[in-house]
């Protein structure tokens, strides 16, 4: 069985190398998707009878792990000296560096890589992340899936 729990950001970024528009500074509301994959529980009597995972702890685990940490934040390329520095002037500034260029595809990334030890730590080898999709538009978004590359 499947579940997909999704949750909603706000963050800015910019794509340093990026030929159009996307090279400015600019801000997206984001959404991202949780996917988990596991037999329903079927224990009578315990509280999560019938699920996969309560919805609420799949949401509390992205939740804190991944949306209060990129919620109104700038994520930012670390070699992106010009806004690393920047943002570093701005008292208390809220900027969350990555290692490559913040694309919908390295996010969702960054999130599944985040998030697979987590969700495995609950009901260990009973679940396991399926799948991230990390919306950077209503009509763009990434997917990063296990197995993939």
């Amino acid at each position: 069985m499947h579940i997909t729990r999704r949750l909603e950001f706000d963050a800015g970024h910019r794509i340093p190398n990026h030929g159009s528009q996307c090279r400015h500074l600019h801000g997206h509301r984001y959404a991202i998707e949780i996917t988990l994959c596991g037999p329903v529980v079927a224990t009578t009597g315990a509280a999560d009878e019938g699920m996969v995972m309560d919805f609420s702890e799949v949401k509390a685990i992205a939740q804190k792990h991944v949306v209060e940490l990129w919620d109104h934040a700038f994520l930012a390329w670390r070699e992106d000296r010009a806004v690393v520095d920047f943002l570093a002037a701005i008292p208390d500034h809220k900027t969350v560096l990555f290692d490559a260029p913040p694309t919908a595809e390295h996010l969702a990334q960054t999130a599944f890589r985040l998030l697979d030890p987590l969700y495995r730590s609950r009901y260990g080898a009973k679940l396991e992340l399926q799948q991230v999709r990390l919306y950077e538009t209503p009509n763009c978004w990434a997917d990063a899936v296990r197995g993939d590359a």
